[in-house]
């Protein structure tokens, strides 16, 4: 049995910035193409409210008394477009309520009273607009939106992943390991994942933060000429509210993002760190658990295939990844909600409707707002969508992180074969 504290750690060959940038492109790219479609149907799980005390029965007849307010009828009930289109024209009413349409036909001779309701389009629309789960989600935007639609909101992913993981993944590698780090200096390496994950976290988040608030406004809005749409009424916010707005979701996206990059680090290198010193184990070697074995393992990991460096990192990034995402679905869920009313709000506003005067829930600081989701909601509440959130986050995190240190390591060896320090 060797014991690796005993062994001189050779110097590893260093990777340059760029090369760590285009190893985050590539993954950047996969990551994004491949879990778009969950990401929207989780915006669209997390956006739509609870639906209580509305019948499912199918209304018959709607009495002269129309009710004032309205109450218990969910926002995205979804007939507004039903009425515009079937029961008359230029109705920008947000509810529409209809009485049954008597028809005398007369077939040989014998008149038959028939009823129909148009209400029947409303009940229609409702079933089409709300998603029950995850696999439903994404079968009903496929068969009423066009399997297109699943990938709405990829051109600003695109646009928002590649810097965004750029400087995350070279922010968290420096942090980490550069020697001029702070946190390598004064921190255990225990702790360093989590607090360098959150910082390189509120850095990335900082400058991708407007196209973060573009794509989730985009991927929460159904029908056509969404893109047009979303862009005209971020032109319109900015108009009246300046360019800081862009920046409004910003504080929402930290309560979602820092606790889940920290919390997303500290699992990946502890699971890594674990496959790495049972695999050492099996071949003879031990490490002293007095002493910070960071250069050791990294040393170990080196000497490593590709095969295996892929595996290990895929492992470690799934596991990390969904037990992240489901510890954060709640602040997830708030964000979504509280970004998506402001999506509204400035539609009101730019339309002349908006109401200043009312308080709602979603205008509450995030702790309340959750602390009132539980409330009228329960647990259930605040994890909704949290399958589509760990069936998009898990993969995703696994081929971004197993991307990344696949093209490390490509570097790596292409630059050791540069220095002569590999035969070829």
């Amino acid at each position: 049995m060797v014991r690796m504290d005993n062994i001189e750690p050779e110097k590893e060959t260093e990777i340059s910035a760029s090369q760590k940038m285009l190893s985050a492109v590539s993954g950047s790219l996969l990551t994004s193409l491949l879990v778009t479609p969950l990401d929207v149907v989780r915006v669209r799980l997390q956006s739509q409210p609870a639906i209580s005390n509305v019948s499912p029965a199918r209304p018959h007849s709607v009495s002269t008394h129309i009710p004032q307010p309205f109450t218990n009828l969910p926002p995205n009930l979804g007939v507004t477009a039903c009425c515009k289109e079937v029961f008359w024209v230029n109705n920008n009413a947000q509810y529409c309520l209809a009485t049954p349409t008597t028809a005398s036909p007369t077939i040989n001779g014998l008149s038959h009273t028939s009823t129909t309701s148009p209400a029947d389009c409303a009940v229609d629309e409702t079933r089409r607009k709300n998603f029950t789960s995850t696999l439903d989600g994404l079968r009903k935007i496929a068969r009423n939106e066009g399997l297109p639609s699943l990938w709405r909101g990829l051109s600003p992913t695109l646009v928002m992943a590649i810097p965004a993981n750029v400087i995350y993944f070279t922010g968290y590698d420096s942090l980490r390991t550069s020697p001029h780090s702070p946190i390598k200096t004064y921190v255990s390496d225990s702790y360093a994942p989590l607090l360098a994950g959150s910082l390189a976290r509120i850095a990335a988040a900082t400058v991708i933060s407007p196209i973060e608030m573009f794509r989730t406004r985009m991927q929460a809005t159904s029908g056509t000429g969404v893109f047009r749409a979303t862009l005209s009424g971020l032109q319109d916010m900015v108009a009246a509210q300046g360019y800081t707005s862009l920046w409004r979701g910003l504080t929402l996206t930290m309560w979602r993002d820092v606790p889940f990059s920290g919390i997303y680090w500290w699992g990946y290198e502890a699971t890594r760190n674990t496959i790495t010193d049972m695999r050492d184990r099996r071949r003879g070697r031990v490490l002293d658990p007095q002493r910070s074995s960071t250069r050791l393992r990294s040393q170990s990991r080196s000497k490593e295939n590709h095969t295996i460096t892929l595996v290990d990192s895929f492992t470690a990034g799934a596991l990390s990844g969904a037990v992240a995402a489901v510890v954060t679905t709640p602040f997830d869920v708030g964000k979504t909600r509280q970004q998506v009313l402001k999506h509204a709000d400035d539609i009101a506003a730019s339309a002349g409707k908006g109401n200043a005067m009312v308080t709602r829930p979603e205008d509450r600081s995030m702790p309340r707002f959750l602390y009132h989701i539980f409330r009228t909601e329960g647990l259930p509440g605040l994890f909704r969508g949290w399958a589509a959130r760990c069936l998009k986050v898990a993969p995703a995190c696994a081929i971004m992180i197993s991307s990344y240190e696949i093209g490390k390591k490509m570097a790596r060896n292409v630059n050791e074969r540069r220095d002569g320090r590999v035969e070829t």
